[in-house]
């Protein structure tokens, strides 16, 4: 027995360090992976692509063997993607967001491009960048009204995705708020079409005079996110042309972006990333789109030859489903035609080529990040964001000077609250709490500002009761809402069909009340009729249902997820140094019983034409 048992244990040992020494050649890898240029050598292109880039693609595609065309149609090799994760994610404080490069190819000249997202900064940071400027989050900003304020905020964002090696914007969401539920509302602008297009096409004009390429997503009709990767959308054809698509049909008519993002939801029973209805009938020939379109990531596309039929360029962030063999074997049985490859490998490199072309004035660096303008367009961006919903017996503006003291309370009082931690996550350098911000405003002029986190419910009242004003802080987390963040999709499937949550619950997601978290609801309780001067500030990515607290609370603003300045501006609005000039940018009704029915967990959805209240 000892004869076998010693070589045996020799083999699995072997084979213990093989994977061991491959995971951590893999791991290297991935914390310093190569980073290429992404702009073309001077004369390497066939052609004038700046001039007739259609020419320039059709010369290279001519130039292309079948494997090179498949690699202009998806992102990295899976080992590589994963590589880049792992080392970005595991074993970090602060997790880094990788480069993954789309569409290089060395033997023809050909540079990559780099996706990032950006809804409230840039996503992916350099390798010697450690913050961006993190602005309010989109909600906020269409809380503004102000289309030249979202264009100034899109262009300073899309300078510092330059500056951290990229080139492709994956904003704005102009995904229509159906409910306010939806985790994902703070990314977009409101619940109104026009509203959206406005403020959609102001992010796209921002982005792309950096010449950067804008990527308006998803589309479309993605407004759930607890089952975004399984729910089927079915909606009559006027609902769908008068209310989800007029948005994304004046960006992309007026705005003319470079590429367009597919939904994961599926629309009639067909992916979105698999819709010869929505981008080969409505997006190609009804809108006259000329860009490309890339798949939401890793579950945006499923079978090969719906997606080449339906017109989906480039599948992300790895080659999966888009690989040599299949669409081989596809074109060999006459499913596909290589010509159609051929047409959606055109259509791309004559659209991404001439950002590879860019002057030297738009090849930012690193000093173009968190620059002075940046910081002050995040403060005005959050000052111009706070609704005042409620003031009552002239609560506010708080009055200062003279010694007063001002309680600010609440588990939210001094927390960095920027927004959730999915794609559109952004990481600044500091976050001015409102605590903080209250703080450093009053300190000056003689005032104390005194905090309690509110965990001591007895003492955050004989504080309340003691002080001059207070302001309550109130409202939600990355853990409560917003991108949904869950390791299985064998989970999302069973919820799904299930109606209900199956398996761990994953970080953000839907919000199944618009109520205050039950925290929040007991200090509003405790703290009822304790000061007559109270302001509650609410902090959160669409509508919260206040009803209850409205006749004891003379004051309430909305303070959104306010970006890296977000306390300043709270401060300075509660202060009256700035006007609180923003508006809802959608209803709350008085019974939330009056808007549309909200599963989170669905396999099948019905949206009717009427949606928010």
């Amino acid at each position: 027995m000892r004869r076998f048992l010693v070589p045996a244990l020799k083999i699995i040992g072997a084979l213990i360090l093989l994977a061991v020494l491959a995971a951590a050649a893999l791991y290297l890898y991935g914390r310093n992976y190569p980073t290429p240029s992404l702009y073309a050598a001077p004369g390497a292109l066939p052609g004038d692509p700046l001039v007739d880039p259609h020419a320039t693609a059709l010369a290279l595609v001519g130039e292309m063997s079948f494997g090179e065309k498949v690699d202009q149609l998806a992102g990295e090799p899976t080992w590589k993607m994963a590589a880049k994760f792992a080392a970005g994610f595991v074993g970090r404080a602060e997790p880094r967001f990788p480069h993954i490069y789309v569409g290089a190819n060395e033997r023809l000249g050909i540079p990559p491009w780099c996706l990032s997202d950006g809804p409230r900064g840039a996503r992916v940071l350099a390798a010697d960048v450690d913050a961006v400027t993190t602005f309010p989050v989109a909600m906020a900003r269409g809380a503004s009204w102000d289309v030249d304020l979202e264009r100034a905020v899109h262009a300073a964002i899309a300078r510092e995705i330059r500056a951290n090696g990229a080139n492709y914007a994956a904003t704005p969401c102009i995904n229509l708020l159906r409910h306010p539920g939806w985790g994902r509302a703070q990314e977009t602008y409101g619940e109104d079409p026009w509203h959206l297009g406005a403020l959609g096409l102001a992010a796209v004009e921002g982005v792309e005079s950096q010449r950067v390429m804008a990527c308006p997503k998803h589309f479309a009709l993605n407004s759930i996110e607890n089952s975004r990767w399984v729910v089927d959308v079915a909606l009559d054809e006027r609902t769908l042309r008068e209310v989800y698509l007029p948005h994304f049909r004046r960006v992309v008519q007026q705005g003319r972006p470079a590429s367009i993002m597919s939904a994961y939801n599926r629309v009639r029973g067909a992916f979105a990333g698999e819709s010869e209805l929505l981008l080969t009938d409505v997006l190609r020939r009804d809108w006259g789109f000329a860009g490309f379109v890339s798949s939401d990531w890793l579950y945006g596309l499923y079978d090969a030859r719906a997606g080449i039929r339906a017109g989906l360029h480039v599948e992300m962030p790895a080659q999966q489903v888009y690989t040599e063999d299949v669409l081989a074997e596809a074109v060999a049985e006459g499913a596909i035609a290589e010509q159609q490859i051929d047409c959606l490998v055109v259509q791309s490199l004559r659209t991404r080529l001439p950002y590879a072309l860019v002057p030297e004035a738009f090849r930012f660096g690193t000093e173009d990040i968190l620059t002075d303008e940046h910081i002050g367009l995040a403060r005005r961006a959050a000052e111009e964001s706070i609704v005042l919903v409620r003031n009552e017996g002239g609560v506010l503006p708080l009055a200062t000077g003279g010694g007063r003291k001002v309680a600010v309370i609440g588990r939210l009082a001094d927390a960095a609250n920027t927004g959730d931690r999915g794609s559109s996550d952004a990481r600044p350098p500091y976050v001015v709490t409102p605590y903080a911000g209250l703080r450093d405003l009053l300190a000056p002029r003689g005032d104390s500002v005194l905090l309690a986190d509110g965990s001591d419910l007895a003492a955050a009242r004989a504080l309340a009761e003691r002080v001059d004003a207070v302001v309550v802080v109130i409202g939600y987390t990355a853990d409560d809402e917003g991108e949904y963040i869950v390791s299985s999709r064998d989970d999302m499937v069973a919820s799904a069909g299930a109606g209900r949550r199956v398996g761990a619950r994953g970080e953000g997601g839907d919000r199944e009340s618009l109520a205050p978290v039950a925290a929040d609801r007991e200090l509003l309780a405790a703290l009822a009729g304790a000061n007559p001067r109270t302001a509650i500030a609410y902090v959160g990515g669409s509508a919260v249902d206040l009803s209850a607290y409205e006749p004891v609370y003379p004051a309430i603003a909305y303070a959104w997820y306010g970006g890296m300045e977000g306390g300043t501006a709270l401060a300075r609005v509660l202060c009256g140094e700035v006007n609180p000039s923003g508006k809802l940018p959608f209803s709350v009704p008085a019974d939330v019983g009056d808007y549309p029915d909200f599963q989170p967990y669905a396999e099948a959805v019905d949206y009717g034409y009427y949606h928010g209240y």
